[in-house]
């Protein structure tokens, strides 16, 4: 089965193309089997190394092929990124150069620039929110802060006015049903603490 859909190909303006290697871009399939594939490549591997190498807490996060990996110890990041770029390319598979980067974060990532003379702690994007180092009100400790990323309302809105268009001959009872629903999904998965109506 898994063999018939990787050679499926892809269907463009009715024109069947074969696909060469690789699940077929936008396929159903393709995330099921790219999250089977990383699960032996990526999240058993990284198990082993933190048990193996790591000196200090490690966490590691992944959803599809998207994933942050936090480490107490600064050398301990450093070698894990090198011992994954090893990892994936025996794979065939490389990290993304825009990406992939070692930042520091966290409850103590401000003190310890602002001790050094640095600026602010940098920032990441992931799952759809910017992950910012922030303040507790009132300065009484580290929150996190996650903002819907930046771009990523308009691109939706933008989206939502095209359906509206396309719709604008059904009842208004029935556009009032769609777009409730997507609102509805909207803040079931942005509306979390700090991030103030969703808004980026």
């Amino acid at each position: 089965m898994i063999i018939k859909w990787l050679k499926a190909g892809i269907l463009e303006d009715g024109v069947r193309n074969e696909a060469e290697e690789g699940t077929p871009q936008g396929a159903v399939i393709s995330p099921l089997l790219a999250n089977i594939y990383l699960h032996y490549v990526y999240d058993l591997w990284a198990k082993q190394w933190r048990e193996k190498h790591c000196n200090g807490d490690m966490i590691v996060v992944r959803f599809a092929d998207d994933s942050v990996a936090g480490f107490q110890n600064k050398e301990d990041g450093e070698r894990f990124l090198a011992d994954l770029r090893d990892r994936l390319a025996k794979f065939a598979l490389t990290l993304h150069p825009e990406k992939t980067r070692l930042i520091e974060f966290g409850r103590y990532a401000a003190k310890n620039r602002k001790r050094r003379g640095q600026g602010r702690p940098e920032t990441f994007d992931f799952l759809g929110f910017t992950h910012i180092c922030g303040e507790k009100i009132g300065g009484k400790g580290f929150q996190l802060l996650r903002k819907t990323k930046r771009g990523s309302v308009r691109s939706k809105l933008g989206e939502v006015k095209k359906e509206l268009r396309r719709r604008m001959h059904g009842s208004v009872p029935e556009q009032g049903t769609w777009l409730n629903s997507v609102l509805r999904g909207h803040y079931a998965y942005f509306a979390v603490p700090t991030n103030t109506g969703g808004k980026g």
